[in-house]
């Protein structure tokens, strides 16, 4: 994926990003995900907040949306689950509505909307990868086989392990995701938290959390 936008597409205006939420408050919840998706050949995982709520084994605050990743390449399989919704691609405050192949290879973020409510439901990320081999969308160096990178809830819903998970929440020092951090590491084994330590030193060195790893 290039990530340079292309053409076309909605420029959100403050008054639009401010009624996202709303839009947003009726999604899924990891369950209903699952649900969606039973069956399904390709791997995918939940990802972000929601995931590391699913590690700790309970929700522990509230969530504006929930994001699943799978690899790009499988998007087919995943869009056709959901016939009689649309998907819309996003980045960079735009929205492509009902994105054409030429957008979605272009930005990663997908967002499942319900025409009939115009309500978003599922944010998907469709992540790099070489076959059995996911690739780290911000450190490309960082490849790993799905099957390590993946657990399970005890009724068996996927998701993306911590150490990844917050990797990818330090790019922004957020007071959530610091939060999100000091909840999470108690609950880390200490490979967990040795391998999250080498992974922010490759991707963001001398990040404050590594100290505290």
């Amino acid at each position: 994926m290039s990530e340079q936008l292309p053409s076309g597409g909605i420029e959100l205006s403050p008054d639009e990003i401010e009624a996202l939420p709303a839009r947003w408050s009726f999604c899924w919840t990891p369950s209903e995900v699952a649900q969606q998706l039973a069956g399904i050949s390709t791997p995918w995982y939940v990802a972000a907040g929601w995931a590391l709520d699913l590690f700790r084994g309970k929700q522990t605050r509230a969530h504006g949306d929930i994001e699943i990743a799978i690899p790009a390449t499988s998007f087919p399989e995943v869009r056709d689950r959901f016939p009689g919704y649309v998907f819309d691609a996003v980045g960079s405050g735009r929205i492509w509505e009902d994105a054409t192949p030429e957008v979605l290879a272009a930005v990663h973020q997908t967002w499942l909307r319900d025409p009939a409510t115009g309500n978003y439901l599922l944010d998907v990320f469709r992540e790099p990868h070489n076959g059995d081999t996911w690739i780290c969308r911000r450190d490309e160096r960082i490849r790993l086989p799905y099957s390590s990178i993946i657990h399970h809830t005890q009724n068996g819903i996927p998701y993306l392990v911590p150490e990844l998970v917050l990797l990818f929440k330090a790019k922004h020092l957020r007071r959530k995701y610091q939060t999100d951090f000091e909840a999470t590491v108690p609950h880390m084994t200490s490979a967990q938290r040795q391998t999250l330590a080498e992974l922010l030193a490759c991707v963001h060195p001398g990040h404050p959390w590594i100290a505290d790893l």
